[in-house]
């Protein structure tokens, strides 16, 4: 966890998943099962430091993890643009690398 290596968290399925790894005491654990763990802003990441995702739909719970990610402003101007590039949505469009 304290390592500066780049790690990417391919989908925000495996983000939840790596996620719900950390304890509270910060640490990585074992995880088997099912996970509860719901990331909105504002949210600390513990483990990725970069992630590749679709473009999700507006107001969704996906985006709202990707936001409290990169950042609302952030994530905002690259779906403007992403729209004015006509770039492919949902689960079979286009995606983005966040570093």
């Amino acid at each position: 966890l304290r390592s500066k290596r780049r790690i990417c968290a391919v989908g925000t399925t495996a983000m939840r998943a790596v996620e719900s790894a950390v304890s509270s005491s910060g640490t990585l654990n074992e995880f088997d099962g099912w996970t509860n763990k719901f990331i909105f802003p504002p949210y600390e990441f513990s483990i990725a430091n970069s992630m590749i995702t679709n473009f999700h739909t507006p107001k969704s719970t996906l985006l709202m993890m990707v936001s409290a990610f990169a950042g609302h402003e952030f994530i905002k101007k690259a779906y403007d643009e992403a729209v004015k590039e006509k770039y492919r949505f949902y689960t079979y469009g286009d995606a983005m690398l966040v570093i």
